[in-house]
C-alpha cells in the first residue's frame, strides 16, 4: 500500500498562486451549489424535469418531457452532463441524415467506478484534522486495485472518496451493463468493499461513510471523450455534454464555465435570431473551444493515471513523476494551462495578477461599438 500527502500538491498550489495571482479554495461541492443558485431567480429554474427529446425547424427548437410538458425557444443549450438527452436526441437526428460522423457513437472509455461523499464531523477531539485552517488531501493506493482518498475542508466537513479500477474493459463493459441504473443494492456492495479500509484520520473508511448523509453521495462511472459534434441548427452542447474528462486534473468544471463564458460572449454578438446567425455563433464557439477542451481531456486522462492507475505501466509513470520530473517542468505545465483565462467580454475584464502569461482573447464586436459610443457621447 503507497500512500502520497500532501507535499507534492503543497508545492503544486504555491506555484499556481505565484503564477496566477489567485489563491486555492477548497470546499465541498453543495456551498458552489448553493452560491450559483442564489444568483440566479427562483422563477428561471424548473426542477424535476427530464428531456425525452426534441425537436427542431427553422424559427424554433422545441423540448418535450417525461411529464408532457413542452418548451419552445430560439436555442437549447444542453447542459445535462456526460449522459445528456439532448445529446442523444441531437445525434439521433443528425445519424437518421447520415450527418453524425463515427467517431461520435462509439461508447466512453471507461476504466473506473468512483464513490464521493461529503462526510459531517463534529468532534474536533477524535478528528485533530479537522482544526487545520489548511485543506491538506490524502490520497491511498491500496492493493487489488482499490484506492481512497479524504480531504478536510470548511465547516467541520470531510470530502472523501472510492476509486475501483477495472482490470480490463470487459469487466469495464460488463459493470457497466450490470449498473446501468445505479441503486442502493450496487452502492452497498461497493461501500462492504472499502468499508473496513484505513482511514489516515483514524478509524477506518466506514466512520466517514456512516457520518455522511444519503443525499450527500453519489456514485458514478469515471468516463472520458471529447466528441466532434458540438452543434447542429439551434442546438449546441457544453461541459460533459461534450467534452467528459476524468477528475484528478480538476478541469472538467473549470472547461465547463470555460464554455459557458465563452459561448456567452458569441450569443451577445448575435445581431438576430436567425437559424443562419446562430449557427454562426455556435461555429465561433466551437472554434475558440475544441482545441483547448480536447487538449484537457488528454492530459486530464494522463494525470488520472498517474494519480490513480495501478496497473503497472501506470505505476512506472507514477513513479517517474514524482521522483525525476522537475520542479521547473511542473511550472512550465502549469503556466501553460493557466494562461488560457477567457473571461466574459461585454464586462470591463479583470487585471491580469500573477506572474504567468495570460492568453489573448477575442474581444465583443457589440461591446466595442457601445463603448465607443459611450466615449463619443461623453
Amino acid at each position: 500500500m503507497t500512500e502520497y500527502r500532501a507535499a507534492p500538491l503543497t508545492i503544486f498550489i504555491f506555484m499556481t498562486i505565484l503564477s496566477t495571482g489567485y489563491d486555492t479554495l477548497l470546499f465541498a461541492r453543495p456551498r458552489l451549489y448553493e452560491l450559483l443558485l442564489k444568483q440566479v431567480p427562483e422563477d428561471k429554474i424548473l426542477m424535476g424535469k427530464r428531456v425525452l427529446r426534441t425537436e427542431e425547424n427553422e424559427d424554433q427548437v422545441v423540448i418535450h418531457c417525461a411529464d408532457n410538458s413542452i418548451y419552445q425557444g430560439d436555442i437549447l443549450i444542453g447542459a445535462d452532463g456526460a449522459h445528456s438527452g439532448v445529446r442523444q436526441s441531437l445525434y439521433k437526428r443528425l445519424e437518421e441524415k447520415n450527418l453524425l460522423p463515427n467517431e461520435d457513437t462509439k461508447s466512453f472509455s471507461i476504466g473506473h467506478t468512483l464513490m464521493v461523499g461529503v462526510a459531517e464531523l463534529k468532534d474536533l477531539e477524535k478528528y485533530p484534522h479537522l482544526k487545520d485552517p489548511h485543506s491538506v488531501m490524502n490520497h491511498v493506493i491500496g492493493g487489488d486495485n482499490k484506492a481512497w482518498s479524504v480531504c478536510n475542508v470548511p465547516d467541520g466537513q470531510v470530502c472523501w472518496g472510492l476509486v475501483y479500477q477495472y482490470r480490463t474493459v470487459a469487466e469495464s463493459r460488463e459493470q457497466q451493463f450490470r449498473n446501468s441504473e445505479w441503486g442502493s443494492e450496487s452502492n452497498e456492495a461497493m461501500i462492504k468493499e472499502f468499508r473496513h479500509l484505513p482511514c489516515v484520520y483514524g478509524g477506518t473508511m466506514g466512520d466517514l461513510i456512516d457520518a455522511t448523509p444519503k443525499d450527500f453521495t453519489s456514485k458514478v462511472f469515471l468516463e472520458d471523450k471529447i466528441f466532434t459534434t458540438w452543434f447542429h441548427g439551434r442546438t449546441v452542447l457544453i461541459g460533459d455534454a461534450c467534452h467528459k474528462m476524468l477528475p484528478w486534473a480538476g478541469q472538467g468544471a473549470i472547461n465547463a464555465m470555460q464554455d459557458a463564458v465563452i459561448l456567452a460572449n458569441c450569443l451577445y454578438d448575435l445581431t438576430d435570431a436567425s437559424r443562419s446567425s446562430i449557427t454562426a455563433a455556435f461555429q465561433d464557439y466551437y472554434k475558440q473551444r475544441y482545441s483547448q477542451a480536447k487538449a484537457m481531456v488528454e492530459s486530464s486522462r494522463l494525470i488520472s493515471r498517474a494519480i490513480a492507475g495501478q496497473h503497472l505501466w501506470e505505476r512506472a509513470l507514477r513513479h517517474a513523476l514524482l521522483h525525476y520530473v522537475p520542479d521547473t517542468m511542473q511550472q512550465w505545465n502549469l503556466a501553460k494551462t493557466a494562461e488560457y483565462r477567457p473571461q466574459i467580454t461585454f464586462l470591463p475584464l479583470i487585471k491580469k495578477r500573477g506572474t504567468g502569461p495570460v492568453l489573448p482573447q477575442k474581444p465583443s464586436k457589440r461591446y466595442s461599438e457601445e463603448q465607443a459610443k459611450k466615449n463619443v457621447a461623453v
